[in-house]
Order: structure tokens, then sequence, then C-alpha cells
């Protein structure tokens, strides 16, 4: 890709705003109530969206960037990687897809490859990191198109929710299921299926034992070494804990922890974790 113009894009809620030495751009989801519209943006009060929506008692909902969004995102790029949030909770890969169709035809000689990454938050993060650096490792187009979808499948996703709140307001859940979370102290655990589907996998009473279940998974689902990055929702200090252990049983492992930003807040809501984690 020598002299091309190369470009990272994702939706946001892979909670990535910036890379260095590659170019990225993000294209904002919103979070809508009949109160309220919240743009994930840098400019989103992430703490007072998260109030708001403890309080709000209505319906809730998200709303993905259109195909214009997308192509103003892409800009002037030759060679456009694009990464987003799973198909199964969002139209933002569809919608990806018909600006890679508008842009491809009227620019012939320009080319973009989009990956549903069947997932959201750090395990888009994760992709978007093997992106940068396989560009900057100099890989062909058509090599880090094929690297990146066998990458994909080797990481996962696992979560902690102390309320479903809002995945039940926005159909993504049954309320049955989101009365789990927060009763009596139940943390639920899950994982991203491989069909890109939110799978709860345990009631954990107690974030202690929510945070043990979660390393337990990891362990099963392949982790050895790599990368972790842990999302947190207002809940840095089981996202210490977590780190702790993992690096406690795997020293060569590396673990890092941030802030979940809008869309990844609506979901995981306070308290939650989001884990994205590289498999063997």
């Amino acid at each position: 890709m020598n002299g091309k113009k190369i470009k990272i894009v994702a939706d946001s809620s892979s909670d990535v705003t910036a890379l260095d030495g590659v170019a990225f751009e993000y294209a904002p989801l919103k979070i809508i109530t009949s109160e309220k519209e919240y743009v994930d943006n840098e400019s989103l009060d992430i703490e007072e969206m998260v109030g708001d929506l403890e309080n709000y008692k209505g319906r809730s909902s998200t709303s993905c960037p259109n195909a214009d969004d997308w192509l103003n995102a892409f800009g002037d790029a030759e060679r456009i990687f694009c990464v987003t949030i799973t198909s199964n909770l969002s139209g933002c890969y569809n919608s990806a897809m018909s600006a890679k169709r508008i842009y491809e035809e009227t620019y012939p000689d320009r080319r973009v490859f989009v990956l549903d990454s069947l997932s959201t938050g750090p395990e888009m993060a994760l992709a978007i990191d093997k992106l940068a650096e396989l560009i900057e490792a100099g890989e062909s187009f058509d090599a880090i198109c094929d690297r990146i979808v066998e990458y994909n499948k080797k990481t996962g996703l696992l979560f902690m929710l102390k309320s479903m709140k809002n995945l039940a307001n926005n159909g993504r859940v049954s309320p049955l299921v989101a009365k789990m979370a927060g009763l009596l102290g139940i943390c639920v655990v899950g994982k991203a299926s491989d069909e890109g589907t939110l799978e709860p996998l345990n009631k954990c009473r107690g974030e202690q034992k929510a945070i043990h279940t979660i390393l337990s998974h990891m362990k099963e689902m392949g982790l050895s070494k790599g990368k972790v990055k842990i999302a947190h929702c207002f809940s840095e200090d089981a996202g210490k804990a977590l780190k702790e252990l993992i690096q406690k049983e795997f020293a060569k492992v590396k673990v890092e922890i941030y802030r979940c930003r809008g869309l990844c807040s609506f979901y995981a809501e306070k308290g939650g974790l989001l884990v994205g984690f590289e498999k063997a």
C-alpha cells in the first residue's frame, strides 16, 4: 500500500477516539430517550448520561451512523479498514456496507473493508489495535483483510453487569432476564456469542464472585498470553481487582483499564465491566 492514504474507521462503541501512527476516525452512535438525545462523541458528559438513565423510566433506544456519516468518516482515504459493533445489536454494519458500495462506485481505484466484529467495546478495540499493527508492518490490503478476520476469531468478550435495565428497555434482553441483575446483589456474567448476541452465563452473588467467574471463563476460552482490555462504567476498582487476578496467574498478559464511553456505558450501566481478550 505504498503511497496510499490509509485510514481505520470505527463506530463509537469501540471507545477508541484516536490512534498513534495511523489515521483514525469514528462515527458516533446516539442514545435516545423520550426526554433527551445523547451523541456518543468526545463532548458527551458520560456521568450525566448514566445518571439520567438510572432515573429514567421509559423506553430507550440507540441510533447507528447512517451511510453519510460513514462517508464523512472515510474522508479522502484510498484504503479504509472499518470496524463495527455486532450486526446483531445494531444496524452499523449494514450502513457501513452501504457506504462502502457508494464510496467504491464513486472512486473505483479506492477500497473499503468492513469487519463485523460480532462484539463491541474492548473486543473491537483489540481489532483496531491489530489493524494498526498490520498497517505499520507494511502488509498489503488483501493480507490485512484476511488476517483481521482470522484475528477476530481469536478474541473474546466477557461482561459483568449489575443492571440490565437499559438492555431491557432497548429490547435487547427480556425483562425477566434483566430482573436477575441487581436483585439481592446479583451480578450477571456473560459473553458475546459466536453469533454476536449477548449470552448470559452466570448469576453471581456479589462483585468478587463475578470477577473470579470472569477469570475462570477467560481461562476456559483460551487466555494464556497477549492482551486484555477492561472497560469499566464507573467501576474502576472492580477493573483493577480483575487485572490483579489476571496478572497473578498470567504474568505476561498485558492488561489495560479504561472507562467506557457513551454507547458502552449505556449497555454496561453503572458498575459494569466489559472485558476483551486475546485467546491462545
